[in-house]
C-alpha cells in the first residue's frame, strides 16, 4: 500500500522560507516521478511541482518558479519542497502525489502539512 507522510509546514511571514518533507513506503520510490500539490482553503488540488524518478529533470508551476526547488533522496525514500520568499497565496495544506511529474494521486488518508503565510 502506497504511504505518504508529509512534514515540515508551520506559519511563516511572508518573505520566508520552509522546507516540506514527505516520507514514502509501500512502493520503490526510485522507479517512481513524484509530485508536490497543494489545497487552499475552499480550492481544489493545484499542482505545484514535480520531479523524475532519478532527480534530473524537475518541473515547476508558474506561481512557484523561482521560489521553489523540488528534489528527493531516494536512499532515504524521501521527496523534499524548499520555499523561499513566501506569499501569502502560498498558504495551503500541502501534499506529495504520485502520478507522473503532473500528479495528483494522493493517497486516501494522507494528512499533509499546513503551510501558513502570514504577518
Amino acid at each position: 500500500e502506497v504511504q505518504l507522510a508529509e512534514s515540515g509546514g508551520g506559519l511563516v511571514q511572508p518573505g520566508g522560507s520552509l522546507r516540506v518533507s514527505c516520507a514514502a513506503s509501500g512502493f520503490t520510490f526510485s522507479s517512481y516521478d513524484m509530485s508536490w500539490v497543494r489545497q487552499a482553503p475552499g480550492k481544489g488540488l493545484e499542482w505545484v511541482s514535480g520531479i523524475s524518478s532519478y532527480g534530473g529533470v524537475t518541473y515547476y508551476a508558474d506561481p512557484v518558479k523561482g521560489r521553489f526547488t523540488i528534489s528527493r533522496d531516494n536512499a532515504k525514500n524521501t521527496l523534499y519542497l524548499q520555499m523561499n520568499s513566501l506569499k501569502t497565496e502560498d498558504t495551503a495544506v500541502y501534499y506529495c502525489a504520485t502520478g507522473g511529474v503532473y500528479g495528483k494521486l494522493v493517497p486516501r488518508g494522507s494528512q499533509g502539512t499546513q503551510v501558513t503565510v502570514s504577518s
